[in-house]
């Protein structure tokens, strides 16, 4: 199964390097106040996937941090139900 694996990865990475390989031709990103980005597009390609991965994860800070607050609340609330009840015990002398 460890083989599979690397084999899959071995053959991802190779179809990534070609990909990159083939994409070298430079592109002109006209940005705001005439500036200008030139860039491979393969670089560009690179930047604005990384962009967007780094966005969705950003989105989901909040919401990841809030379930985490709620499932630690109920826990609590689930451990204190739990508790057994003292036992009634005889008074001493």
């Amino acid at each position: 199964m460890t083989a599979l694996t690397w084999f899959l990865r071995f053959i991802i990475f190779a179809f990534l390097v070609l990909f990159a390989v083939q994409n070298t031709a430079p592109v002109t990103l006209s940005l705001a106040l005439d500036y200008y980005w030139q860039a491979p597009l393969v670089i560009v390609l690179l930047a604005f996937f990384g962009g967007g991965a780094l966005l969705g994860v950003l989105s989901l800070v909040g919401t990841i941090f809030r379930q985490r607050r709620e499932i630690a609340r109920l826990k609590r609330a689930l451990l204190k139900a739990e508790q057994p009840p003292l036992p009634d015990l005889p008074l001493q002398q």
